[in-house]
């Protein structure tokens, strides 16, 4: 994942690297704080990652919600779209997408999930994750850790075609109004608004962003079927809880009540299998997509995917596990 990230950096302008890593963590991976003690002699010649989760998944390693792929690739969404279909792992469209829903529904061949912002302007909102339902969206992610933008997030951007980076949320702006100003998050965003997106839509709602079990457990309270533990990558409050110190408390406190998904640092196979055995029912990955988008397109990111499939399964099998629900806490120890 280095190298990957290497090619990435030398073949993306500099403004639009700095952007992609802004709020990244340095150094050692908070995954590494968990030990695995395997289990031994099992009959471990078949492994089976089948992840039922808002759809079927072959893989339990998805692509977590990233914004403006077409700064990195001219081909955007839709190869992140295509190589998540081809490799069986879930997809979630950024609101911010550089390429439009019906489009990217099209691509997808197979369930994906849509990224939601709420917005100052409801209506957008509304009308953006209609537009997913009649797409094809099989699930609602809310990111809810975003009242507006962290001072590691989204400011400085690099220089970008305002058509590029309103391309679903142009037509529904009101004539004559700034329309950046008409899509910024709305920081009076409350519970509530969870049960009633699920209501305007029909679809599932995820809520993204959740560090603490509490917080967890109130969300399922107002209508999440899915928590989402993340710190969207470093780019919102600083100092937060890594996802992998936070997951293993939330994921005891929802006890199987609804999935529990998480991102946040994840490389390589054995963080994923650590992820599992503390409780995800699924690991997003987020800027290794656009490294491997920057580096060979749709095929980039299926190699990227495949590969941590591959690794995901191998460790399993190592550990003594034929299936996701063999992945339980009592294989992974704090150092």
């Amino acid at each position: 994942m280095i190298e990957l990230a290497q090619r990435a950096e030398r073949l993306l302008p500099p403004d639009v690297w700095a952007y992609l890593m802004r709020g990244a963590s340095i150094g050692e991976s908070a995954w590494e704080r968990w030990r695995f003690a395997p289990r031994v002699l099992r009959d471990v010649r078949t492994v089976d990652t089948t992840t039922p989760l808002f759809g079927e998944w072959r893989s339990p390693i998805g692509i977590a919600p990233t914004a403006f792929h077409r700064l990195v690739h001219p081909d955007g969404e839709t190869a992140v779209a295509r190589a998540a279909a081809a490799c069986g792992s879930p997809f979630v469209l950024s609101m911010r997408a550089t390429t439009r829903i019906e489009e990217v529904g099209a691509t997808a061949a197979g369930p994906w999930w849509q990224q939601v912002y709420l917005m100052r302007d409801r209506g957008i909102t509304d009308a953006l994750v209609q537009r997913a339902a009649a797409a094809g969206a099989t699930a609602l992610v809310l990111t809810g850790d975003t009242p507006y933008v962290g001072r590691s997030g989204g400011r400085g951007l690099p220089p970008l075609d305002d058509r590029l980076a309103l391309v679903n949320v142009a037509q529904h702006v009101r004539p004559g109004s700034d329309p950046w100003a008409e899509i910024e998050q709305d920081a009076g965003a409350v519970l509530g608004d969870i049960r009633r997106l699920g209501d305007l839509t029909g679809l599932p709602v995820i809520v993204k962003g959740v560090l603490r079990p509490d917080e967890a457990l109130h969300c399922i309270d107002a209508g999440a079927a899915g928590i989402w533990v993340s710190d969207h990558g470093g780019r919102q409050l600083g100092r937060t809880v890594p996802p992998a110190h936070a997951l293993p408390e939330v994921a005891g406190a929802v006890r199987g009540a609804v999935p529990v998904l998480v991102d946040g640092d994840v490389r390589c196979g054995l963080d994923a299998l650590a992820a599992l055995a503390l409780g995800a029912d699924a690991v997003f990955v987020g800027r290794p997509a656009l490294w491997a988008l920057a580096d060979g397109g749709a095929d980039g990111v299926g190699a990227m995917l495949s590969g941590l499939w591959e690794e995901l399964r191998h460790a399993m099998g190592l550990a003594g596990a034929t299936r996701i629900a063999e992945l339980t806490r009592d294989l992974v120890v704090e150092r």
